[in-house]
């Protein structure tokens, strides 16, 4: 009994969890929770209620939580060998575990049961969602198939979860791959002080002189933003959109393109199996959207009002480019020109804004600006078992009274997954004693680290970011659903679940929110009132290209999976000479790096960022209409969107809190593509 994941424990004790823990806890874990539901369901009694049904379920279901959410979580933030195989080994134990419960006919039958009797109509509105929710994912899961089909539906899970991991660990791999040793500075000219830093100390590291580039994301950004060689940038660029793929300096090596083949061919199968024309009307089953149809429609739509704006966001590109001496704008120029273009036009960088975005300063607003919204405090915690010293820890107290907790990783590091996201570590539900277990989030960022004496400073584009993935967090924390399948974003519909976050997006934009969360590093003198009028002017910079770019990923996915018999390669070409309006080089594998959709849940459902921007930029306008930090409007998006998780259908919460169905218009007029801002 000295395996640390099979205890009982408030947080998880990261120090002591290692790689060979991790099988034999998931191991015994599966075994234990197979023969407790073969004890429930032996002698079922004459009525299935909630309590002798449901409630031993969720026992089962927080034991292996507990025992695989601290080690789905250091394989993306402390990545190492002996731990990925720990981690990869189990993936095929908890696939097969989830198909058995998925069909398991007892259980179903048991479900059903509840779902006909009188007991039903007197549970709660989540209760019966929950209910309902559980019966169609049996669907989904093949219980209605015949035997051999069932098996083999097992066999595709199983596969699937293995590839999408061998996808992110060989991106992972292609991303720390390839270097850049620099020893010549003037190599470098352009670039920040703070990037030059950085790569300084990532040089230092391995015991290298001068600087190195790497293809984690905040030292790929400086180069592609700040760098005068254009050589530099091509190389970068090429290294960066070739990575795990057939082409560019590692050609070859830990290639996604067989993966992608293999997982498109294996999730069309599971679809066709399940009765869907394709992967995408699955996905659909359990989303807002009602038909593929109504999603190319959504996207199409946008790209057509976008386009013009992009066209001429691109024409006025190439001209300032050919001012300045680039006849031939290319894809590694983009990034540079556009913000020597927006400095030109606006006098303001990403850059010049740094130091008036020191991280705790940035924190302390973020927090201040929840507090006002939804009635809570924020409060560090200083002493818990942590996985890297940078790791943080917080909670959220409402009344004097703790009522959620999130761990807060927010730096960029080798073996450690690119990107930012949100992850629940804990759901919130009522125990069987009555008292109830609170949540706990992870919320993880890629940011450009601390440098010597001086914080870490954040762009505007990384604090938006963090409001982002705080927005996520407060979904999951601010739950009042006492149920794990449906509290914080448990049970919310894919295609919603980003309301929250970009929610939270817009306080970065207000300047009562800026004055809130910008103070400089040194002296705390608030952003100054020409830089805020400047960021403001800039804010739809080019929001033509941006939006038109998402698009491009949106339909990609949609498309890719609505279809059959054409390769990623061949779907991405299609959708780029539909909506492009300059495509990249032939060379450009951006599908081999794609995780969100081959490694994560977005499969089918990328088109989901835009959707849920759509609600919540409707959301936003409300504020808009009765004052950005109005207690009362914050306390109806609480009640009627944080507060009630996957309890009701994401329509109903949405007319709820605005009194109507969500429009297209907030969005097109926050992003500056109406004719009134474009004139």
């Amino acid at each position: 009994m000295s395996n640390p994941l099979l205890h009982a424990y408030d947080l998880p004790p990261f120090s002591q969890i290692k790689p060979e823990h991790v099988r034999p806890a998931i191991e015994q874990v599966i075994a234990d929770s197979r023969e407790q539901l073969q004890q429930l369901l032996a002698e079922p009694p004459a009525q299935w209620t909630w309590a002798t049904l449901i409630e031993p379920l969720d026992e089962m279901g927080e034991r292996l939580s507990r025992a695989w959410s601290p080690v789905s979580h250091l394989n993306a933030v402390m990545n190492s060998p002996e731990l990925r195989e720990a981690h990869d080994s189990c993936l095929p134990l908890l696939s097969q575990f989830s198909t058995e419960m998925g069909q398991n006919q007892a259980l179903y039958n048991a479900y059903r049961q509840l779902a006909d009797s009188d007991a039903y109509h007197e549970l709660d509105a989540a209760q019966q969602t929950i209910i309902q929710h559980a019966l169609r994912d049996f669907r989904l899961s093949g219980i209605a198939l015949p035997a051999e089909q069932q098996k083999r539906y097992g066999e595709l899970k199983m596969r699937l979860s293995e590839l999408q991991s061998r996808f992110s660990n060989q991106l992972m791999d292609a991303t720390q791959a390839w270097t850049r040793h620099v020893t010549d500075v003037s190599e470098l000219a352009g670039l920040p002080e703070s990037a030059l830093a950085q790569a300084r100390q990532a040089a230092e590291a391995r015991d290298l002189d001068g600087w190195l580039i790497t293809l984690e994301f905040p030292s790929y950004y400086a180069v592609m933003t700040y760098a005068d060689n254009a050589d530099l940038r091509r190389e970068v660029y090429t290294a960066y959109c070739t990575r795990a793929s057939d082409q560019g300096p590692h050609a070859g090596q830990n290639d996604n393109g067989p993966v992608i083949a293999e997982i498109l061919q294996l999730r069309q199968e599971l679809a066709s199996l399940l009765g869907y024309a394709n992967y995408a009307e699955l996905s659909l089953a359990t989303k807002m959207a009602d038909s593929t149809d109504q999603v190319l429609g959504f996207l199409r739509d946008l790209a057509g009002r976008s386009r013009p704006y992009a066209e001429a966001d691109l024409q006025a590109l190439r001209e300032f480019a050919a001012s300045r001496g680039c006849s031939e704008l290319q894809s590694w120029d983009t990034g540079y020109y556009a913000d020597q273009l927006r400095q030109h036009r606006y006098a303001i960088s990403q850059e010049e804004l740094r130091p008036w975005f020191p991280v705790d300063r940035v924190l302390q607003g973020m927090f201040t600006t929840a507090g006002r919204l939804f009635g809570v405090e924020l409060r560090e915690v200083a002493e818990f078992d942590r996985w890297h010293p940078e790791a943080r820890l917080f909670e959220v107290v409402e009344g004097g009274r703790v009522i959620g907790r999130f761990f807060l990783d927010l730096y960029a590091r080798s073996n450690k997954r690119g990107g930012a996201w949100m992850d629940g570590a804990r759901d919130r539900r009522r125990l069987p004693g009555g008292e109830v277990q609170l949540p706990v989030a992870y919320l993880v960022c890629n940011f450009t680290p601390a440098v010597g004496d001086r914080p870490a400073l954040l762009t505007h584009d990384e604090v938006t970011t963090l409001f982002h993935e705080f927005g996520h967090g407060l979904h999951h924390l601010l739950t009042r659903v006492d149920y794990p399948a449906a509290s914080g974003i448990n049970g919310v519909a894919w295609d919603a679940v980003e309301l929250p976050s970009q929610f939270m997006e817009n306080w970065c934009w207000e300047p009562e929110g800026l004055a809130l969360i910008s103070g400089h590093h040194e002296t705390g003198e608030p952003l100054p009132a020409d830089l805020l009028e400047k960021m403001l002017a800039a804010k739809n910079f080019q929001s033509g290209l941006a939006m038109l770019r998402q698009i491009e990923f949106s339909l990609f996915d949609f498309e890719l999976h609505a279809q059959s018999g054409r390769s990623a390669r061949e779907v991405l070409q299609a959708v780029r000479e539909e909506v492009s309006v300059m495509p990249p080089p032939s060379f450009n594998r951006f599908e081999n790096g794609f995780a969100h959709i081959f490694a994560g849940g977005y499969a089918a459902g990328y088109y989901s960022y835009k959707w849920a921007e759509v609600l919540s930029a409707d959301a936003f306008s409300r504020f808009e209409e009765e004052g950005i930090f109005n207690a009362e409007t914050g306390r109806s998006f609480r009640d009627n969107i944080l507060a009630r998780g996957g309890s009701r259908e994401p329509m109903e919460l949405f007319v709820a809190f605005r009194g109507r169905e969500p429009s297209v218009e907030a969005l097109l007029r926050h992003s500056g593509l109406t004719q009134e801002q474009a004139a």
